[in-house]
């Protein structure tokens, strides 16, 4: 169940983390307003909040684990939020981050 908790964890942070990114751009960019600002800050910090909560104590690995779900997070909001369509590097270059993801948090330790 670590297994599963953990990944629940790291689509969670992604979402709010994402999602708060772009109500922050949504709010400046687009010219949306403050609301749509506060929401995003709001979110980013909820994000922050969600990655405490992995099993790993080690930030670090925390950290730079989230950055390749980050990377495959990104494309797929960007698909069903903002119609984008990924090109096959696109694609490859997800996959290969959240290989790099499951190397660094799911690889056997000793000691």
């Amino acid at each position: 169940m670590n297994l599963t908790r953990s990944i629940m964890l790291f689509v969670a942070a992604a979402v709010f983390e994402i999602g708060g990114a772009w109500l922050v751009w949504q709010g400046v960019r687009e010219h949306r307003g403050w609301l749509w600002i506060g929401a995003g800050v709001v979110a980013l910090g909820l994000y922050g909040f969600f990655a405490t909560l992995q099993p790993d104590a080690n930030f670090g690995r925390i950290l730079a684990a989230y950055g390749g779900v980050f990377v495959a997070g990104s494309l797929a909001w960007a698909m069903a939020v903002d119609g984008f369509t990924p090109d096959r590097w696109d694609v490859t270059g997800a996959l290969i981050c959240l290989a790099g993801v499951a190397v660094i948090m799911y690889a056997p330790r000793t000691g």
